[in-house]
């Protein structure tokens, strides 16, 4: 995985400056990294011809939290019982019923499908719910047009609009003019409902440019929801807590079902039926998810680039949850193999450029890829050659594979993402190098390539079942707003989360550095105006998420999935790199610990 998804970018200590000689904390650091890989990469990586250890650009990453740890499970502990996939099989035709039968325009109904989303069970019921929000939104459009008001409920009616929003139709936001002022304020009533706060809070977050009425809902329902929270019950404490930290619409679903269980379960009102088919289907993917991740980590330990390349983060099981936040479900299996093969050889190229090559050394390893031929090998430095193999094998692994289907052309649009990154790599080392600090525009225009999230939103596709027109990879290699705009939030949120890191070391300039000197700013303005890019950079991609689409929802929906594992990663730091805390107990709860049924 890049620099720019995985880690603050261009984390870099250049050994050669005179400014660290005087710095005790040096000498510490410096042994740390010799003590970790001196060894290896003097008698095993180096290229004797090439410059020495000690003016290499060295990162010191932490070490892999989880090794090979998903070996250990059995055949037999991946797999579910004859007997849960019975009732797991009953309960779901039990709750299709409930869907259909639940009339579309009552609250039930949108309770029912809110409920079933957030338990992340959604998924079985598609087609269904498809069916029931188009109902709704036709409904509610008539009665718009007519100027009739459906509910005064604010539950009901934030409710509503988000789960409309949601499916991609686009509903009104005037629809909450009947609980404002005429001065456009929230009536200073509605602090006494909790639950209609909660419920239009977590609809403003779909709000898109020029809904002035949503920003207001926003900055309302936060500063009464944050206020309230000491005096809540303990499970209304619990949803609102969670909301202000993950608000629905930017959690990623899985993390996002998993703490619903537990939250809904608190719940007195909760459906007994439906709370255990969700724990029943979700321990039974996770055994899913532990099967790949045990095959996963086969391939990787057959390859033995951990040691092979002791300069790179070693995040096999970090790599595997960024992507089960693109997509968990059976039926993207494949899909996800083929994703998280490709981003662990990125990750290596990542680093390689980022913390250890040259730029002498980069060179014919951009050429190499650009070109995608073995005999390019001999033309690198032997520590290269493994991952430049690796990388034509897994290519070419997911090739052979597709050609049975007659879609291996969809390789050729993974490729191409694949060579832009790269080129894009080159370009910030090659700043690097030279010291020099790119304006806004011209850092911005490189680093929405280099961060990685237009490589990865083209090669999510090319494993998935669903047929994909050619036009459709046309488009998504043609930069299309929602993947630029998902691309802003990953390069923005990384810069500010690795900025105070960064300037710790010798490395190229991220975005805040690029802006306080363009403009002759201070930090806080900095941070001022990019939280203000991501906020703008989320609305983009709430429009380009209304209908009618250029591609299909299920395209659309992995580039919106891709800004949601950021924010989620991100949330505390550098949950990537730095993957000891939050994102340990993230993985722990979808990987390893099952749901108590």
């Amino acid at each position: 995985m890049n620099q720019a998804m995985v880690a603050s970018p261009r984390l870099r200590a250049n050994f050669q400056s005179t400014h660290w000689g005087s710095n005790p904390n040096f000498h510490f650091y410096t042994c740390q990294v010799a003590q970790q890989s001196t060894k290896i990469i003097t008698q095993a990586i180096m290229d004797p011809s090439s410059s020495s250890t000690s003016s290499r650009p060295l990162a010191n990453f932490p070490s892999t939290v989880w090794g090979y740890h998903f070996l250990s499970y059995t055949s037999k502990q991946t797999e579910i019982s004859s007997q849960e996939q019975l009732e797991l099989d009953e309960l779901k035709e039990i709750i299709r019923k409930m869907l259909v039968e639940t009339p579309d325009n009552s609250t039930q109904k949108l309770v029912l499908i809110d409920t079933i989303q957030r338990l992340g069970a959604a998924y079985h019921f598609h087609n269904e719910i498809e069916t029931s929000i188009q109902n709704i939104f036709d409904t509610t459009s008539q009665l718009e047009s007519e100027n009739n008001n459906i509910d005064d409920n604010l539950y009901v009616v934030a409710l509503r609009f988000r789960l409309v929003r949601q499916q991609g139709h686009y509903i009104s936001s005037d629809v909450f003019k009947q609980f404002t002022n005429h001065d456009g304020r929230f009536k200073e009533m509605l602090t006494n409902d909790v639950q209609g706060l909660l419920s239009l809070y977590e609809a403003a977050h779909l709000r898109v440019h020029e809904e002035e009425i949503l920003e207001e809902a926003l900055n309302f329902t936060t500063t009464r929801l944050e206020f309230m929270v000491p005096s809540l019950t303990n499970s209304l404490k619990v949803q609102v807590t969670e909301a202000l930290s993950y608000p629905i619409h930017k959690a990623t679903p899985r993390v996002g079902a998993r703490k619903y269980i537990s939250i809904y379960e608190g719940i007195d009102a909760h459906n007994d039926l439906l709370l255990r088919f969700a724990k029943l289907d979700f321990n039974a993917l996770q055994k899913l998810h532990q099967r790949e991740l045990r095959e996963l980590t086969r391939w990787w330990k057959i390859l033995d680039f951990a040691n092979k390349y002791p300069y790179a983060r070693d995040r096999l099981v970090e790599c595997y949850f960024w992507i089960l936040g693109l997509y968990f479900e059976p039926q993207y299996s494949r899909a996800r193999k083929m994703l998280v093969k490709v981003l662990k050889i990125d990750t290596i190229l990542d680093d390689t450029f980022d913390a250890y090559a040259t730029v002498d050394e980069l060179v014919p390893l951009t050429d190499a890829i650009q070109r995608w031929d073995i005999s390019a090998i001999d033309s690198l430095p032997p520590y290269m050659r493994p991952v430049y193999q690796a990388l034509l094998d897994v290519y070419g692994e997911m090739e052979e594979l597709l050609a049975k289907e007659c879609k291996s052309d969809r390789v050729y649009y993974a490729k191409y993402e694949m060579k832009k990154l790269v080129r894009a790599f080159l370009k910030e080392a090659q700043w690097s190098d030279a010291g020099y600090t790119p304006n806004c525009e011209e850092y911005m225009e490189n680093a929405l390539v280099s961060c990685g999230y237009m490589m990865t939103a083209t090669t999510s596709l090319f494993g998935m079942e669903e047929f994909i027109s050619r036009e459709t990879f046309e488009w998504m290699i043609n930069e299309p707003l929602i993947v630029r705009a998902s691309s802003v939030i990953n390069r923005i949120t990384c810069d500010m989360t690795g900025h105070e890191v960064e300037q710790q070391r010798a490395h190229v300039a991220s975005i805040i550095e690029c802006y306080m000197k363009e403009y002759g700013a201070s930090k806080e303005e900095a941070y001022i105006e990019f939280h203000k890019e991501i906020t703008n950079a989320w609305k983009d991609m709430n429009k380009a998420l209304l209908r009618p689409t250029e591609v299909p929802m299920f395209v659309l929906e992995r580039v919106l999935n891709c800004a949601r594992v950021m924010d989620t990663l991100y949330k505390e730091g550098d949950g990537y790199t730095n993957s000891k805390g939050n994102v340990k107990n993230m993985i722990n709860l979808l990987l390893i610990e099952s749901v108590k049924i």
